[in-house]
């Protein structure tokens, strides 16, 4: 089984799979860079909130990109 990455790792992945900046993921989350940024650089945890909405975007991605779901929210269902 492979280990659940970290929280840092998992943005960081997000971003570059989908070619954006974090200025760009901020937006795209309704966030600010100033949420995303310490998330990516491990300054700061997110909300629950934020952890959902990461969650949501992760889950339209597509279907090869979607094993990062599975690597961080793998015990939650993905049909909720």
């Amino acid at each position: 089984m492979t280990a659940r990455p970290k929280f840092p790792n998992l943005i960081r992945e997000l971003r570059k799979r989908l070619g954006i900046s974090q200025e760009q993921l901020a937006r795209q989350l309704g966030v600010s860079f100033q949420t995303v940024n310490p998330w990516e650089n491990g300054r700061a945890n997110p909300s629950p909130m934020g952890i959902k909405l990461v969650e949501q975007l992760l889950m339209e991605m597509p279907t090869q990109d979607q094993e990062l779901w599975e690597q961080y929210f793998s015990d939650q269902d993905p049909n909720r």
